[in-house]
């Protein structure tokens, strides 16, 4: 009978998939479509503020929004182009955190993951902050004072949608995304339509625009103009880089479905950001209090309308706002995957790695929600200070990803076809983006942008401070490693001073058996074995050894990668038993696959006993010389966890300290 706890988790995440459903892929993978859905909808969704802060930016001179306007577009299609060679090159995933770890050096590949997490947390923070000032343009003054709380609780919905799954989210917000599509789409076309008689008209005003502007402020202040909108503008190419990081979730050929779903990303933001922009030019729209751009033009467009008009505005309003929050669902699907990829180089605590009974980075969603809340509150969800501090460290992994591309293809020039013209695109995307990175950091430095170097840069402090302490870890690992080395050796005599235990190689079934958890054949656990035999000489007669694969975030990547994880458990637990039955005991090896290793070795113990019913568990644990709260938030403890699920059941386990 499952606990309160467990039932009341499987109402709000759902039950857990099964790791043996042969179509378990298949269900959980995503096609170009509603990748697009769940991981463009943050690009296209900074068109609800991108556009209107470059428009902003002009400060009256709104004739030169076209130039910025194109700008714009070229800008997405080449990001969005050197990042289709991305996913080429790293068909597995990993983003910008695996092509600056791989092609450049690991501190910079941790550097760009650190800017990358701190993005995404702030995707989701502006998200949701921009989708509650969209809802709040037609709601009553008196209302704004909810902000806050509407914002949190958003935070909150997006964290219990996306514990149940990946897709799951994604088929609620499909309706959200295509209404928004349509509406905008619309909106611009008609504009466009509307003033197509106009446009000799809109040619000569911008240039005698661009007269004027030259007379006021000269060459150097229009040029310093312009560049000013494009820099406060760059929000607008936040998210072209989720395709990369999501890789793995995507339908196979991956490859294929990624460079489908940016092409679908980049035509959908260049035609709404680049239509907008020329929308509020045509219309002639300024700022209103408490109204976005976007609502003062939907106004506009709808003024003679009568009664569908008003419904038509308040259907795209809602529309808008609802994309926004459907973009915060890009941090939860890029952020944990991140997240785990750092764990596994140990940059940050292992644990972020694990997947969920769900198969999802359950870690990492509800660290980005908490982190999200948290930034939410420390700004109030001021979506201007909010967009200094987003743009900064997406454009950081841009660079550090085109650089490291560019270098890739300079040094595979002897052997990597069209070479070329692969490093001319990530050449213009490395310049592009370098640009906009040096560029936006002296602009909006003064304005906040400090704020964001600051928390980056305590991140990266964090993150060397982790991989510290686990590579100290590794080297005391290594060190009882030599043991393995040692047991291979034709000369090893098994444990000197060891004589009362008299070696079976027939199993008794009414003598003690020691059942020993491990975790690989390595020199933590044949420590461990030799302790058993020292310290409980002459009790136990049989060895049972098991191991319980986990299936985390960097071995979940398609069925021959799960198939290769229970080859090599079943390998490690063999070498085991070989080892014992070489020296005249009675062995046996159990293995099994799990998310959790806690929930995997329960499962398995019920078995254990009808076969052994005289069994003790037994498992070892490297002892440090002091207990501490950085020690239990990086290490999982899990014989400790396994020690207290077992206890109230009567069964002994036995914890032994290994030094070093």
């Amino acid at each position: 009978m499952p606990s309160f706890a467990k039932r009341l988790k499987t109402l709000f995440t759902g039950k857990p998939h099964s790791l043996y459903d042969p179509t378990l892929f298949q269900k959980l993978s995503l096609i170009a479509f509603f990748a697009w859905v769940g991981l463009g909808a943050d690009a296209l969704s900074s068109s609800c503020y991108g556009p209107q802060e470059a428009f902003l930016a002009l400060q009256g001179h709104t004739y030169l929004s076209i130039f910025v306007a194109l700008g714009t577009a070229l800008t997405i299609f080449v990001i969005s182009a050197s990042y289709s060679q991305i996913v080429e090159l790293f068909p597995t995933g990993g983003g910008g955190y695996l092509v600056a770890s791989k092609l450049l050096s690991p501190t910079l590949g941790m550097i760009s993951g650190c800017a990358l997490l701190l993005d995404y947390v702030l995707t989701i923070t502006i998200s949701i902050a921009s989708g509650a000032d969209a809802l709040l343009s037609f709601l009553p003054a008196e209302w704004h004072s909810f902000k806050l709380g509407i914002a949190i609780g958003g935070v909150g919905i997006l964290i219990l949608l996306n514990l149940r799954g990946v897709r799951e989210p994604i088929f609620l917000l499909v309706p959200i995304f295509l209404t928004f599509l349509i509406t905008h789409t619309f909106a611009i076309i008609y504009a466009l339509v509307a003033h197509s008689v106009e446009f000799p008209e809109l040619v000569r005003a911008t240039a005698v625009d661009i007269h004027k502007s030259h007379s006021e402020i000269g060459v150097a202040g229009m040029l310093f103009l312009l560049l000013r909108a494009y820099i406060m503008g760059a929000g607008t190419y936040t998210g072209i880089e989720a395709v990369s990081n999501a890789l793995p979730m995507l339908r196979e050929p991956r490859a294929q479905t990624a460079r489908r779903t940016m092409r679908y990303m980049a035509i959908s933001l260049a035609f709404t950001a680049m239509g907008l922009m020329f929308a509020y030019l045509l219309y002639k729209v300024e700022l209103q209090s408490g109204k976005t751009l976007n609502a003062v033009l939907f106004e506009h467009i709808t003024a003679n309308w009568g009664r569908p008009g008003y419904v038509s505005v308040i259907v795209t309003l809602v529309s808008e706002a609802a994309i926004l929050f459907v973009a915060a669902q890009t941090g939860f699907l890029g952020g944990p995957g991140v997240l785990a990829n750092m764990a596994l180089d140990s940059w940050v605590p292992t644990k972020f790695a694990i997947l969920s009974d769900r198969l999802v980075g359950q870690n990492g969603i509800l660290l980005m929600g908490s982190a999200a809340s948290l930034m939410m509150l420390a700004t109030q969800g001021s979506v201007r200070l909010l967009v200094v501090l987003y743009s900064i460290n997406v454009f950081i992994t841009f660079v550090l990803s085109q650089l490291g591309m560019v270098r890739h293809w300079w040094r595979a020039r002897s052997r990597a076809r069209r070479w070329q013209m692969k490093l001319l695109l990530n050449g213009m995307g490395l310049v592009l983006t370098a640009f906009i990175l040096v560029s936006m950091t002296i602009f909006k430095f003064l304005e906040g942008g400090w704020i964001t170097l600051l928390v980056t840069g305590s991140l990266v402090g964090v993150a060397i401070a982790i991989k510290h302490h686990y590579n100290h870890t590794a080297r005391l690992l290594r060190r009882l490693d030599e043991l393995v080395l040692a047991t291979e050796s034709p000369g090893f005599g098994f444990i000197p001073g060891i004589t009362s235990l008299k070696p079976s190689p027939e199993f008794d079934p009414k003598a003690k058996t020691a059942v020993l958890f491990v975790n690989g054949f390595n020199g933590l656990g044949l420590h461990t074995l030799f302790g058993i035999i020292r310290q409980f000489e002459g009790v136990c007669r049989n060895f049972v050894f098991v191991q319980v694969g986990i299936i985390d975030a960097g071995n979940f990547k398609g069925a021959a990668e799960v198939e290769r994880l229970k080859t090599h458990v079943k390998n490690e637990v063999e070498r085991y038993v070989d080892f014992m039955r070489r020296h005249g005991y009675y062995a046996e090896g159990f293995t099994s696959t799990d998310t959790d290793v806690v929930d995997g070795i329960v499962k398995i113990i019920p078995k254990l006993l009808e076969r052994f019913p005289h069994a003790i568990f037994f498992g070892g644990r490297l002892a440090f010389p002091k207990d501490s709260f950085l020690l239990r938030l990086l290490h999982n403890y899990t014989l400790l966890a396994v020690q207290k699920r077992l206890y109230p059941q009567g069964i002994p386990f036995v914890i032994l300290p290994i030094r070093v």
